[in-house]
């Protein structure tokens, strides 16, 4: 996955006129606010933040169904 993706939907209302989202608070330091990764939906005002957790690692076995017996 691209550190540059762009989300193409709005998580909320599912409208596609989204913008990145520039931040209007000041840090503590008083540097501009990052905002990396953010979004804003035109549609239903709404600004979300997007950012990657990790990777998931494969399963070493497969899992098993369990299967029920009728009495």
């Amino acid at each position: 996955m691209s550190g540059r993706a762009v989300p193409f939907h709005c998580p909320y209302c599912g409208d596609e006129d989204l913008r990145p989202h520039q931040a209007e608070d000041a840090g503590a330091d008083g540097a501009p606010a990052s905002s990396h990764g953010q979004w804003e939906c035109r549609s239903c005002l709404r600004a979300f933040k997007l950012s990657m957790i990790g990777q998931l690692r494969r399963p070493t076995t497969t899992p098993t169904t369990r299967t029920e017996t009728s009495r």
